[in-house]
């Protein structure tokens, strides 16, 4: 078996006039950070085992590597710049195939977020090419500068206010683009219900840009106010308390839209953390704090919705039945613990919503 192996590989890279009966290929991967470990693919087909494939980038040769059992190979190397790369084996010869590579770019905000407190932006990109920063502060754009290769920006703390921070970097000829976005928020640190004013703003546009359900941004931290905050503290792991301190303010700055556990068009209600997540595509869209069964007799498992009612179904308001009566439905009290008799309890003004957005035989996950 071995001397018939041997016998292919000789007859594979013999001096032939005829059409070789193989074919080499190679395949890149989509644009790579500078500096990240790329891998380059490719296979001898027919297979052949064991055959030295060099690799080569821009028409110079930085590495051989063996093809494995089913005749393929994987190379790795380090992105250091666009370039096009190519493979041989012998006489066989791969088309040519770019690699893009995009600047490596690093960026965050530095501080508490805590009025009269600094806060800073740091930003730096590899290898070094010019950065242009843009800074709005309420809205309102108060920087927009180019800066060469690194940047340190103080952002004002002396009231409260709502930071988004563009970053994007003038990549040299033939890089792929590269750009980053950054909140930041100056708030007062502790609120809670009763509270208003700019922090409480801020606060409610941060819950609202990471898909926390809110009616409308006010200034008044309310009822609803609440159950967004109880939302986020229970996605993000935060003791339930619908209150704000320094550390929901911490964990709001760095948060990011929560994702779903799976694919497609459906709602999720986990019962451990007590939210739903409408999902879309595969994207959440809205976060919902809800109250499930107080005796933990929430069936979990993948259901579908069989009925709805526009309106009061006794005492549930726009209901979405999913199995036998339990349902997800608004209800005027929806405390931060497992609290109905086996429903999921959502906030009543969302229930219409939630309604309208939901189709017949629509998945439920609960889990």
């Amino acid at each position: 078996m071995r001397h018939a192996t041997v016998c292919v590989l000789a007859l594979a890279f013999a001096p032939t006039a005829t059409a070789s009966p193989f074919s080499l290929e190679l395949r890149a991967p989509a644009p790579a950070t500078f500096g990240s470990t790329v891998v380059l693919r490719g296979a001898i087909v027919p297979a052949l085992v064991a055959a030295p494939v060099t690799i080569l980038r821009d028409g110079v040769a930085i590495g051989t590597i063996a093809t494995g059992p089913t005749g393929t190979f994987a190379f790795r190397t380090r992105a250091e710049g666009p370039g096009s790369y190519s493979a041989t084996a012998g006489e066989l010869a791969a088309s040519a195939v770019p690699l893009a590579v995009r600047p490596r770019l690093v960026a965050r905000v530095v501080g508490s977020g805590v009025v009269g407190r600094p806060l800073r932006l740091e930003a730096r990109v590899e290898p070094a090419a010019p950065l242009r920063v843009e800074i709005r502060r309420n809205g309102k754009v108060t920087l927009a500068e180019t800066y060469a290769g690194r940047a340190r920006i103080g952002l004002g703390t002396r009231s409260p206010a709502s930071f988004r921070i563009r970053i994007v970097v003038e990549a040299p000829a033939g890089w792929s683009p590269s750009a980053r976005t950054l909140a930041a928020v100056a708030v007062r640190p502790r609120l809670g219900p009763g509270s208003r004013g700019a922090s409480v703003r801020a606060l409610e546009s941060r819950l609202r840009e990471l898909r926390y359900v809110l009616p409308r941004v006010d200034g008044l931290y309310g009822h609803d106010t609440v159950e967004a905050v109880l939302a986020f503290q229970k996605v993000n792991g935060l003791p339930w308390t619908g209150r704000v301190d320094a550390r929901v303010w911490a964990a709001l700055t760095r948060a990011h839209v929560p994702r779903a556990r799976y694919a497609g068009d459906h709602i999720e209600v986990s019962k451990r953390r007590q939210y739903l997540l409408v999902v879309r595509g595969g994207e959440v869209r809205q976060v919902v704090h809800v109250s499930t069964g107080a005796t933990g007799n929430t069936p979990i498992g993948r259901w579908r919705v069989y009925r709805k009612v526009a309106g009061w179904d006794w005492v549930l308001w726009y209901p979405m039945y999913f199995l036998r009566g339990f349902a997800i439905h608004g209800y005027p009290s929806v405390p931060a613990f497992p609290a109905s008799h086996g429903c999921v309890r959502v906030p009543m003004w969302i229930a219409p919503q939630l309604h309208a957005v939901t189709a017949y035989g629509q998945t439920i996950f609960v889990y």
